[in-house]
């Protein structure tokens, strides 16, 4: 067991007088507690006023993603002891309005998803007598694209939705990909006229930025790539 310092960064709307502030708590940090852990133990035992989200405690649902020593992620995959230091920062991820607390508004990251079409977009009827099926080849192509858990690390870790709030984000572009690589969807048009925006995937710098910041190890700067590619390729004929 070690003590731990954790710095937090706290906002309450409703507290005007005090704006923005930080406040450290002490924890006895066990083997194995994870961000999460450390914060819950704060909040259920020193200071019930401390807010955060949190559900899944699994990585899936990506509701506890927030600043930890310098980068974006999951707090129920963090271990405090692999970061290093007796003395955690923790604050709410960038970029995105805060709502209390470390909990952000994510309706930027939800405009950014809807913009491009998430979802599949089929000519014909589907089949009555079976799945829309793919071959193991087509189905090869979709991995490292739909397992996004919606997160925001890496929209939040971006440099240009920093500077444009209006910018779709690496997240939806990922999303985007997922659909226009799908041999069962027939909407790539409109998936990709969507990302040709002003802001849209012309305003990614490719600084890998949103790789780093991925709990899932996914590459939204390639899905980019290969979006551009293909609007380059549609638009040479």
């Amino acid at each position: 067991m070690a003590m731990m310092t954790f710095k937090i960064h706290r906002f309450n709307p409703d507290d005007e007088r005090r704006g923005r502030y930080v406040q450290e708590y002490q924890v006895d940090v066990r083997k194995g507690m994870t961000i999460l852990d450390c914060l819950n133990e704060i909040k259920w035992k020193q200071d019930g006023t401390l807010t955060f989200r949190r559900s899944c405690r699994s990585g899936i649902c990506g509701s506890c993603a927030m600043w930890v020593n310098g980068m974006n992620r999951l707090a129920c995959e963090t271990q405090a002891a692999t970061l290093g230091s007796n003395r955690i920062e923790i604050r709410p991820m960038p970029g995105y309005p805060v709502v209390k607390d470390l909990a952000v508004s994510l309706d930027p990251l939800v405009r950014g998803l809807m913009a491009v079409k998430p979802w599949l977009i089929a000519n014909g009827p589907p089949p009555t007598d079976q799945e829309r099926l793919q071959s193991p080849e087509e189905r090869e192509k979709l991995l490292g694209l739909y397992e996004c858990i919606l997160c925001g690390a890496c929209t939040s870790s971006c440099p240009s939705f920093w500077a444009d709030g209006d910018y779709i984000g690496p997240h939806a572009f990922l999303k985007a990909y997922r659909f226009v690589a799908d041999s069962r969807d027939d909407g790539a048009k409109a998936h990709l006229d969507a990302c040709d925006d002003k802001h849209g995937l012309w305003r990614c710098h490719t600084i890998f930025n949103c790789v780093e910041a991925c709990p899932k190890d996914l590459n939204p700067t390639k899905a980019i790539s290969e979006l551009k590619k293909e609007l380059v390729r549609r638009k040479i004929g």
